[in-house]
């Protein structure tokens, strides 16, 4: 019989942690962390930990948690300049280090270019969906495999596609079945949004995932754009993590989680700077939520 742990993803935030603190060490099964966001930059250029990498590996002691890896520095598909191997190896070489401290059950990131020309994006863009591009990923991922084993890509959501939708699904498709323990983090927020946004049906999509190699699960919430933003007026779905998650992400959840045979988790998102004392209620209404569906699947 399998067990579907139950996570949460934690922000850099003071008020946030302290909020959270009791859902933290009595409604999870671990914790998922932004690994950028335990660094800083040294006057040697090199990366080095953080206040908030001494917060988390206290917390993590004192609550004997475990720890996955959701990052967005990796960059995988970047391509190269005569900079970035440098970036990288300092990339790969603080990774190292705090997979040594944190041991990561596994290492996910998302599937974009959050690096371009020296330019740090913070979010990832999207990419031309080429075999060229398969293969930059699938290069990258092997160097991150090289210190965490288990290591995997996200599918995206994003407000442009350079390609359709469904071309993602099976551009997804092919790096995550290109190596052995390469997996897929599926988001459901981010299909609910790209479903909404493109106009697609999300079974569609998943129809052309490889869901067995689906090992996490994500489920947040967004809201919707100011209709002022874009002539037409339009709103679009926004993947903002701010708010309660939504039904149809729910309902994806429960359509799609027992069709994932070797999922080890689903984590809820919630942003920083959106929790307050009735939010955190909210939070642990959902997380209890997670884990009455998650026992029905074992």
């Amino acid at each position: 019989m399998r067990r579907i742990g139950v996570g949460l993803t934690l922000q850099p935030d003071e008020l946030f942690l302290d909020l959270l603190d009791e859902a933290i060490h009595a409604d999870v099964d671990y914790v998922e962390v932004a690994p950028e966001t335990l660094w800083r930059h040294a006057s040697d250029a090199e990366l080095a930990p953080n206040g908030y990498h001494a917060r988390l590996r206290a917390l993590r002691d004192e609550a004997q948690l475990p720890c996955v890896a959701h990052g967005v520095g990796l960059s995988v598909g970047s391509v190269d300049r005569p900079d970035a191997e440098l970036r990288l190896q300092r990339w790969l070489a603080r990774v190292r280090a705090d997979h040594t401290d944190f041991g990561f059950l596994w290492y996910t990131d998302h599937l974009g270019a959050s690096a371009l020309d020296g330019l740090e994006l913070v979010l990832p863009l999207p990419l031309l969906m080429t075999q060229s591009a398969v293969q930059r990923i699938c290069a990258r991922l092997a160097r991150l495999q090289a210190i965490v084993p288990d290591v995997g890509l996200e599918n995206t959501v994003a407000y442009f596609l350079l390609g359709s939708p469904l071309d993602e699904a099976r551009f997804v498709r092919e790096i995550v079945t290109s190596a052995p323990r390469n997996h897929l983090l599926l988001d459901l927020h981010n299909l609910h949004t790209m479903a909404h946004n493109f106009g697609f049906e999300p079974e569609a999509y998943l129809e052309l995932l490889p869901l067995e190699r689906v090992i996490e699960i994500h489920v947040s919430g967004g809201t919707e754009s100011d209709p002022g933003w874009l002539a037409s007026g339009q709103r679009l779905r926004l993947d903002s993590h701010d708010s309660a998650v939504p039904e149809p992400v729910w309902s994806l959840l429960e359509q799609v989680a027992p069709r994932c045979p070797h999922v080890r988790g689903i984590t809820l998102e919630r942003m920083e700077g959106t929790v307050d004392a009735l939010a955190a209620a909210e939070v642990r209404e959902e997380l209890a939520r997670i884990r009455d569906l998650a026992g029905g699947w074992r």
